[in-house]
């Protein structure tokens, strides 16, 4: 007897994402639901980008920080197979010229890295952006060794959660020195090849180039791809629905093989985030009444993804999409239909747009720290009369003035307000986002 799906029929997850991009939220889906006898179903809908191929189980992404998982898993093969060890110092596999800082003599390791609470930023402070649409290109493995022998930590290693880019990067790097190979060499030979993921990496064969989608901005517009040369293990693999099908397989179920136990390694929640949320290594682990699932995400400039997975089911989901932003609630709500999906926000339009003097918006122009985690930065610049805003590793988006000094985003439910220095202390700048208020100061 066939087995009954747990998910809903086609037409309803075709519903889903097709609603999405009908709304103006989503360019293209492409949404994958695996059930636990093995057997797929996949649905596609929206905008390619000008010029590719339609979309569909083969079409390419970038996967954006999803590649966090493949290098956790790495780490974990790694670990099984007697190559490092999870609660060595880093310090132990770096390469020549490379020091990686310690506070009150604690050493970071593999495992503080790969659980995100190794005290390192989530961006190292030396990135230049000189080219915003494509933000961590000019970042060199030099660069790297800079920032880390001048870098002082600010909290002891395993103690605090801080979500970094830089760190998982880093693993990546560590491992590939240790392997003797590039991240991409790594990756491909312990994971890609032996489950037949012929169509994913990092550097885009003439096939994939083909099946690209095009990246698009949170508004719509096309954006170039993205290149991580130096920290490509958080973030630099591109992948198709039907590959990514491969590596959800393999990491369901009884593991049949070594790469398969080493999966379920990194799948074991280590750390407590929340009473109700741990992280293993790099999986995200949730604890809900309607059951418990592990899952990933990643956005990067023109792509998002996740992964999810339910391991006492044994199913698991996959959605990508080529616009900046992670449509997760679409992704959760196929797996737990009792999580609500995302409302459409506010529209931009029930807030009334002024006209600000172009003098008043050119001081606003400048770099602003935010002061509860000093390595996020807002670069406010000024664009042909048009007041741009763009955080530490993301993309840049117009703001509107609502008073001469309250500014609105019309592609989220955000504000600003700019604060101009006085009584000896400099200017600053409040995110109003999500209820909380968040302090920026300018720098000099």
């Amino acid at each position: 007897m066939a087995q009954t799906s747990v998910f809903p029929d086609d037409s309803k997850l075709l519903e889903l994402i097709k609603s999405r991009v009908d709304d103006g939220r989503a360019t293209g889906l492409v949404l994958g639901v695996m059930d636990a006898d093995g057997s797929t179903r996949i649905v596609s809908y929206g905008d390619p980008g000008a010029g590719a191929q339609s979309l569909g189980p083969e079409t390419v992404f970038e996967i954006g920080s999803v590649t966090k998982v493949f290098t956790t898993t790495l780490l974990a093969d790694m670990v099984q197979k007697g190559e490092v060890s999870l609660d060595a110092p880093a310090q132990q596999y770096a390469p020549r010229g490379m020091t990686l800082p310690t506070l009150n003599g604690k050493a970071i390791t593999l495992a503080h890295l790969a659980e995100q609470n190794s005290g390192l930023p989530r961006l190292p402070s030396n990135m230049s952006f000189a080219d915003m649409s494509n933000p961590y290109a000019d970042y060199t493995a030099k660069n790297l060794n800079t920032f880390l022998a001048s870098h002082t930590l600010r909290r002891d290693p395993g103690a605090e959660f801080e979500y970094s880019n830089l760190g998982m990067g880093l693993l990546g790097a560590l491992l590939a020195h240790r392997s003797g190979q590039t991240y991409e060499q790594l990756v491909k030979t312990r994971i890609l090849d032996p489950l037949g993921m012929k169509s994913s990496g990092i550097a885009l064969t003439p096939p994939m180039q083909v099946r690209l989608a095009k990246g698009h901005t949170a508004e719509g517009a096309p954006t170039p791809n993205w290149d991580l040369p130096a920290l490509a293990g958080a973030g630099a693999l591109r992948s198709t629905m039907n590959d990514m099908m491969r590596f959800l397989a393999a990491n369901l179920g009884e593991p049949a093989s070594d790469l398969e136990r080493a999966m379920r390694l990194a799948q074991t929640p280590r750390f407590t985030l929340t009473p109700n949320t741990r992280i293993g290594l790099g999986w995200i682990s949730v604890t809900r009444e309607n059951g418990d699932f592990i899952y990933h995400d990643g956005g990067r400039g023109g792509y998002g993804a996740i992964v999810i997975i339910d391991r006492k089911r044994d199913v698991g989901v996959v959605l990508l999409a080529n616009r900046t932003g992670v449509p997760d609630d679409i992704a959760m709500h196929v797996l737990d239909p009792s999580i609500p999906l995302t409302p459409k926000p506010r529209p931009a339009s029930e807030r009334a747009e002024i006209s600000v003097p172009p003098e008043t918006l050119a001081a606003f122009a400048g770099v602003y720290t935010l002061d509860a985690a000093p390595d996020f930065k807002l670069t406010v610049t000024l664009e042909s009369g048009q007041l741009q805003v763009q955080a530490s590793g993301q993309e840049k988006f117009p703001v509107f003035a609502e008073s001469a000094t309250k500014f609105f985003y019309k592609i989220v439910d955000a504000q600003l307000t700019f604060v101009a220095a006085a009584d000896g202390k400099p200017a600053h700048l409040v995110l109003h986002q999500g209820g909380a208020n968040q302090k920026a100061t300018k720098q000099p």
